[in-house]
């Protein structure tokens, strides 16, 4: 199985970090959160992924070409051959094929454009900058059990500001970061049959937005619920949150030995 990742929006919320890089390749720990979903995946079996890029695509191509000389200690011999040593290579058992979905186009026309490298099998889909402890299997077996065109995954965010609980019009105490109003919401990491791309209409087609919403109406999009950590890298504070996780040796959505 394949799985497609959006990786070429303007990610404008997070302007401090994507004036000079896509924001899929704004760095967690070091490495790129791109990586860090592909690593989700990967610990799951699937190791081949389609990358739809846009803006400042090119970054998100040479990551992937210097591979190695990202991960990996090198000694450039710079004498006489100008050579470069790579030692004791860190590989992954993926292939990525990259893919310039142009500048301005919707999610939905960005899945469109890979549609000849993803071939007639359902695939996995998801959005470039965010993570979860999702169980990928589970969410693949719940797809086959619905039988449905689609299945995306259903999430409960946490509240973002701490409340007041009130009491005739005094404040009674504080609860930082209460739970969120228990709605569901599209937390990506889908699961596609290729019908869907039946209901993709040109570059301009957004998936959130006509898509999901006519799969819906035909009775053909299934929710996988997943109640444990997930968390989208929206603005600074919530990439600076998602370090913090990570530095702190116990990142939810760390999957991989």
């Amino acid at each position: 199985m394949k799985a497609v990742i959006l990786a070429g929006g303007l990610g404008t919320r997070l302007a401090e970090e994507t004036s000079v890089r896509p924001k899929p390749m704004v760095e967690i720990g070091g490495r790129p959160i791109l990586w860090h979903i592909l690593k989700i995946y990967s610990a799951f079996g699937i190791h081949e992924f389609v990358v739809c890029c846009g803006y400042k695509g090119y970054l998100i191509k040479e990551y992937f070409a210097n591979y190695f000389l990202h991960m990996s200690d090198v000694t450039f011999h710079m004498d006489h051959d100008n050579r470069m040593e790579v030692h004791q290579r860190k590989s992954e058992p993926w292939k990525v094929t990259v893919v310039d979905t142009g500048d301005l186009t919707q999610t939905g026309g960005r899945l469109a454009r890979v549609r000849s490298y993803l071939g007639d099998e359902p695939f996995c889909f998801t959005y470039g900058d965010g993570v979860a402890d999702i169980d990928i299997q589970a969410l693949l077996d719940h797809h086959r059990q619905a039988g449905r065109c689609a299945t995306l995954t259903a999430v409960q965010p946490p509240g973002r500001y701490g409340a007041l609980h009130l009491i005739d019009g005094r404040v009674a105490n504080f609860q930082e970061k209460p739970d969120g109003d228990n709605a569901w919401i599209n937390g990506g990491f889908f699961v596609l049959e290729p019908s869907v791309f039946d209901l993709i209409d040109g570059d301009g087609c957004v998936f959130e937005a006509d898509v999901l919403p006519e799969l819906a109406r035909r009775g053909e999009l299934s929710a996988y619920c997943h109640r444990g950590f997930w968390q989208p890298m929206d603005t600074l504070r919530e990439r600076n949150n998602l370090e913090a996780l990570w530095e702190s040796g116990s990142a939810p959505w760390k999957l991989w030995s």
